[in-house]
């Protein structure tokens, strides 16, 4: 299904009747990967789930953002995007239903600050919030990753001088393409430059200001966001609980898929 929010063209998938579930993917993933999790949510709940502008590369059917996003550009699309799956216009009417929300990685990230920052303000109220292997916290840089970075804004630099711009049109753009992860040399320049402002920013500060009661689920073998950050969210986030799937990695939804999804029913209340 598609539909525009914040202008852009936006492919979603949304199953089932009842209380809103909206489930939001992470960096370089889509929609259609939670798709077996929401056959088995939404047996009780509308669950909902939009490919982020952008996040999805060749993966997604929405489109990205003319122009680089960052976390509160994400927040304000899942907002909009609720209100759409509500049925209500984007102002408040004071009747704030009921939202319960997914996150994996780069969604849980978004949906941190909006929970934490914003919560109060929302024209709707966050009944449940789940964080699965969550972005969010920025781990402390070594010594050597510190050195990396300093080289790679020297080479920057230099690189976007006019004569050195001038002579060599391509050279900039081709640097920055071979630095960085692989989803950072597979995105566009907008998504890169987006890539950048997301993932640099660290949300530990709205983590104890979130009301809504917090699972999180995490693979104990998570590389991209180790489960040392889940135990950190399991500190700052009130009342909070961490489960731990064991052996699984990034996409532990997706490793552990039957645990996972009794997992979800236990916190879900779904028979």
């Amino acid at each position: 299904m598609e539909t525009t929010i914040r202008g852009i063209r936006t492919h979603y998938i949304e199953k089932g009747e009842g209380p809103l579930l909206v489930m939001i993917h992470g960096w370089a993933s889509n929609a259609d990967l939670f798709s077996r999790t929401m056959d088995a949510l939404s047996v009780k709940y509308h669950v909902a789930a939009p490919d982020l502008p952008g996040c999805s590369g060749q993966t997604g059917g929405s489109d990205e953002p003319e122009s680089p996003w960052n976390v509160d550009d994400y927040i304000e699309f899942v907002r909009e995007f609720t209100l759409y799956m509500l049925g209500l216009d984007a102002g408040n009417d004071g009747s704030r239903p009921e939202v319960i929300f997914l996150g994996h990685s780069h969604g849980g990230r978004v949906l941190i600050k909006m929970a934490g920052r914003d919560g109060d303000k929302l024209p709707f109220r966050i009944d449940k919030m789940i964080l699965v292997d969550s972005a969010g916290i920025v781990p402390e840089k070594t010594e050597a990753q510190k050195a990396a970075i300093r080289r790679y804004k020297t080479g920057r630099k230099i690189l976007e001088t006019p004569i050195v711009k001038a002579l060599f049109p391509d050279a900039l753009e081709k640097y920055k393409k071979s630095h960085g992860s692989a989803d950072y040399r597979a995105a566009s320049p907008v998504m890169r430059d987006t890539m950048v402002r997301v993932v640099n920013e660290d949300e530990r500060e709205w983590m104890p200001l979130i009301k809504a009661p917090t699972l999180l689920v995490w693979g104990t073998a998570d590389t991209a966001t180790p489960i040392s950050s889940g135990e950190m969210m399991e500190s700052l986030i009130p009342g909070s609980g961490l489960v731990r799937i064991e052996g699984a990695g990034h996409f532990s939804f997706l490793d552990n898929e039957f645990l996972f999804v009794r997992v979800m029913k236990s916190f879900l209340e779904i028979q």
